[in-house]
């Protein structure tokens, strides 16, 4: 089953996510949102099999994620955006939580995942999200549900992971000198 383009290709509109998503889906260019998640997967996964384990565990400032921890980061959320996703556009109608990433963070060895098991992980989580978002339909991609107490569309959630997952990689640029 293929979904209908027009919704991969168009821009949420504001009521359809909340507020503080407007900078993530801001940063994401104009496109099929599938395209730029596959494009992002094979930016990701060069850039993992880039880095040695040392520049891996590299940390900007005291207190900071590692670039490991960043990219855990990222598997981390996609799972939780992409199981939110799911709900939303099969309809449940149940509130969905938000989640603390600190307490994720705090709680998972990502800084003893090799450089190969991040990007496993995250090509495996990539892989998963892009094989749910190609069999939505074009009704499920516009359903609503609530996240975190906000109304919300499942296409605005594919488009807040792509935003994120941008904002991480200018940071990751930015700050850790990683090229991604």
């Amino acid at each position: 089953m293929k979904t209908n383009d027009n919704h991969m290709n168009e821009r949420p509109e504001p009521q359809e996510y909340a507020s503080f998503y407007e900078g993530y889906i801001r940063q994401v260019p104009e496109g099929n949102v599938l395209e730029l998640l596959e494009k992002q997967a094979k930016q990701v996964l060069a850039s993992l099999s880039s880095l040695t384990e040392d520049q891996a565990s590299y940390r900007y400032a005291e207190g900071k994620w590692s670039v490991k921890e960043v990219f855990g980061h990222l598997i981390d959320n996609e799972r939780i955006m992409s199981g939110r996703l799911l709900r939303v556009a099969r309809g449940d109608m149940t509130s969905l939580p938000g989640y603390d990433q600190d307490t994720l963070m705090g709680s998972h060895p990502f800084d003893s995942y090799t450089v190969a098991d991040l990007a496993e992980e995250y090509e495996a989580v990539r892989h998963s999200t892009l094989l749910m978002l190609r069999r939505l339909s074009p009704e499920a991609w516009l359903r609503t549900g609530v996240v975190n107490d906000y109304s919300t569309t499942a296409r605005a959630i594919a488009w807040v992971i792509t935003g994120h997952e941008l904002h991480h990689l200018s940071v990751l640029r930015d700050r850790y000198e990683v090229h991604v």
